[in-house]
């Protein structure tokens, strides 16, 4: 993983992202070399225009989640982006074309282009089938309920890992894990990571006290090049999220990150007002079409105001395009909106699917009870439960809340407290580690989950 301003990107996405623009980039300049083109101008365009078509293909494969964390889909993603390199090759070329006389080198550039992106989306395709070949091996410490949830989550979300198996620590009360994947206690922890070509270890025990932990071992481990993690570590650098059952108060207070200094609160302010003008600018018409449809369909009132809770527990009025039916609590009881949640109106479920029904919260933004990016505001009636169900849940508090957020774009439509346990693991992520950095991929993911209407409800 490579830290960037507090935020873990995989190494992996960074060389994808890399060979996105290298490769198509190569294939023009080698179509270059082969026609012999003199005038150094001629040059400098191809290579231009491919470097435009590379970077425009690096923007739709984020949106289409080819550089997200998790694996889910990856394969058929891929393929789509084959097929869209297609057009946006086409058009990219063609246009420069106009504008030059090597219309005939430009359009053969224009392949060459593609071919590169067909080559590397068939190497992507294989790789993600295949597991890729750079493979991370991967020592669990721990036999019991926690080593089981991170082998579990591996499997599912890292097809570039492969767990070498289980250590049992010498008094854990139970084993969780498969009987195949444990490793034998005859050998000590470093000779059998040795032995296993390990490149890292997952400490998956809770109790820690009285020797269950080899020191030494460990030690040796870290000393001769072998990564050694805690759980809250491991799932903050691989999922983005800090989980609730690995965290420690004093991993809170002690720990790097929940820093909420002034410098940071003003460089923020200032990008949430610029940004916020220029979203309202730019969304003003789908605003004005959004508040004509909700009129024609159930009338007024066009916005929809709720007390919510935000920064340091003070209670503010959120706006929002009514997306239910007038009467949709007329008995007065607090509920999350449910899939298929009949109070919601056509139009309310379009533009909820699109994230219009957010917009006027931009309002929110340039009086200063909400920010750009945050944790969700929830009502009140929630927050009270919530706290008196979840750990650590006023924490998301120290810092505004967002019109979106790493928990929406990470994590789809929360209705119990359940999922509100995930989408509070992402948001500690974010109270952790908030950047301008991090507010901008947020912002750019969100343009990716508006294409794909990911997490609505």
């Amino acid at each position: 993983m490579i830290r960037v301003f507090s935020h873990w990107i995989h190494w992996k996405t960074t060389v994808q992202v890399i060979l996105d623009i290298v490769f198509p980039v190569a294939c023009v300049a080698l179509v270059v070399m082969f026609l012999g083109l003199d005038g150094e101008s001629d040059q400098e365009t191809l290579i231009g225009c491919a470097a435009i078509y590379a970077l425009v293909m690096v923007v739709f494969n984020y949106w289409l989640g080819l550089y997200s964390r998790t694996n889910i889909q990856k394969r058929t993603r891929a393929i789509l982006s084959i097929y869209l390199s297609v057009p946006i090759a086409y058009s990219v070329f063609t246009v420069f074309s106009m504008l030059d006389d090597t219309r005939g080198p430009m359009l053969l550039s224009g392949l060459a282009a593609f071919f590169g992106t067909f080559l590397h989306g068939i190497y992507t395709v294989y790789s993600r089938r295949a597991g890729g070949i750079v493979t991370s091996r991967v020592l669990i410490f721990g036999s019991g309920p926690d080593a089981r949830t991170v082998g579990k989550m591996l499997k599912r979300s890292a097809p570039d890992v492969h767990v070498v198996g289980f250590y049992p620590g010498p008094s854990e009360p139970e084993i969780s894990v498969p009987a195949k994947s444990l490793l034998s206690r005859s050998s000590s922890l470093s000779d059998t990571a040795h032995a296993q070509n390990v490149n890292e270890i997952v400490i998956a025990v809770q109790e820690r006290r009285g020797g269950v932990l080899p020191m030494e071992d460990l030690l040796n481990c870290k000393l001769s090049g072998i990564a050694v993690f805690d759980l809250a570590s491991y799932f903050e650098r691989a999922l983005g999220q800090i989980r609730l059952d690995s965290l420690k108060v004093g991993w809170l207070i002690f720990g790097e990150g929940f820093r909420q200094g002034y410098w940071r609160a003003f460089v923020k302010r200032v990008f949430d007002i610029a940004a916020a003008c220029i979203l309202l600018l730019l969304t003003s018409p789908v605003m004005l079409a959004t508040a004509l449809l909700i009129v024609l369909e159930n009338g007024f009132p066009v916005f929809y105001t709720q007390e919510r809770v935000g920064f340091n527990g003070r209670p503010f009025k959120v706006v929002k395009f009514r997306s239910m039916r007038r009467d949709a609590e007329s008995d007065g009881k607090p509920r999350w909106a449910t899939a298929n949640d009949d109070r919601i109106t056509r139009v309310g479920r379009v533009i909820r699917k699109v994230r219009v029904d957010e917009l006027p919260q931009l309002y929110s933004v340039l009086v200063g009870d909400m920010s750009l990016v945050g944790p969700r505001p929830e009502r009140q009636f929630f927050v009270d439960k919530l706290t008196r169900d979840i750990p650590f849940y006023s924490v998301r508090h120290s810092v505004k809340p967002g019109v979106t957020g790493w928990a929406q774009v990470s994590y789809s439509y929360g209705d119990s407290v359940e999922d509100s346990i995930q989408k509070l693991q992402y948001d500690l992520y974010y109270v952790k580690n908030h950047t301008l950095f991090l507010d901008i991929v947020i912002l750019f993911e969100t343009i990716g989950v508006v294409l794909t209407g990911k997490g609505a409800q």
